[in-house]
C-alpha cells in the first residue's frame, strides 16, 4: 500500500526533518536588510539579462524570417531552443559572488554592511547550531550599524574601530573556528569544546 496513512506520515517526517535541517543550517533567507537588497539587485539584473537575451534572439529570427521569407517549422524550434537555451544560461550565470575577506572593510558603510553579511551567510554551512543562530542576530545588528554609520564623518575614530570590528575582528573569529580541523571541534578543553 503505497499512499497507506503509515506511508503518508513517513514523507511528512522525512519532509519536515529535511525542512528543519535546511533552517538549521541557515535556510535560503538572508541574515540582513543590506544582504538582501544586493542578492534583490543581483536577481533583477539577471532578469534584465534574460529579457535582452530573449529580445535580441528574438529580433535575429525575425530578421532571418524577412531575409529568408519565412524561418519554418525548424526555425521556429531553432527558436524555441535557442530562447530556452539562453534563459537557462543567464539563470545560472553568473552566480553571486562571496565577497572575499580583504574585500569586506572596503567601500562605504552600506557596501561594507551588505558585503559582511553576504560573507557571513556563505560561512553558516561551516558553523555549529548555536553559532548560526548568532549569525542571524549579528546580521540585524550590522543593520542597524549601517543605518547609524551613515550620517556620520567616514574620518571619525569611531567609524574606523567599526570598520576594524566588522571587517577583521568578526571574519577573524570565524575563520579561526573554520582553521579547527573536524575531528578536534567536539573534544572537551577545560571542559567546553569548539562546538
Amino acid at each position: 500500500m503505497a499512499n497507506s496513512p503509515a506511508h503518508e506520515s513517513d514523507r511528512i517526517l522525512a519532509s519536515a526533518g529535511q525542512s528543519l535541517a535546511n533552517n538549521r543550517a541557515g535556510g535560503r533567507r538572508s541574515i540582513g536588510q543590506r544582504s538582501a537588497e544586493l542578492k534583490r539587485q543581483h536577481i533583477g539584473k539577471k532578469a534584465a539579462r534574460m529579457a535582452m537575451a530573449v529580445g535580441v534572439i528574438m529580433v535575429a529570427a525575425m530578421a532571418a524570417g524577412l531575409v529568408l521569407d519565412g524561418i519554418g517549422f525548424t526555425g521556429v524550434m531553432i527558436l524555441a531552443l535557442s530562447i530556452v537555451a539562453a534563459l537557462w544560461f543567464f539563470a545560472t550565470f553568473p552566480k553571486m559572488k562571496v565577497p572575499a575577506l580583504s574585500a569586506l572593510n572596503t567601500g562605504d558603510v552600506r557596501t561594507m554592511v551588505g558585503r559582511t553579511e553576504l560573507w557571513l551567510e556563505a560561512q553558516r554551512p561551516a558553523l555549529p547550531a548555536p553559532a548560526v543562530q548568532l549569525v542571524d542576530q549579528i546580521g540585524v545588528q550590522l543593520d542597524g550599524l549601517g543605518v547609524q554609520l551613515e550620517g556620520i564623518d567616514p574620518s571619525e575614530p569611531a567609524v574606523a574601530e567599526v570598520r576594524k570590528l566588522v571587517g577583521e575582528h568578526l571574519p577573524g573569529m570565524v575563520e579561526s573556528y573554520r582553521k579547527i580541523p573536524q575531528h578536534l571541534r567536539r573534544e572537551e578543553r577545560g571542559g567546553r569544546n569548539a562546538d
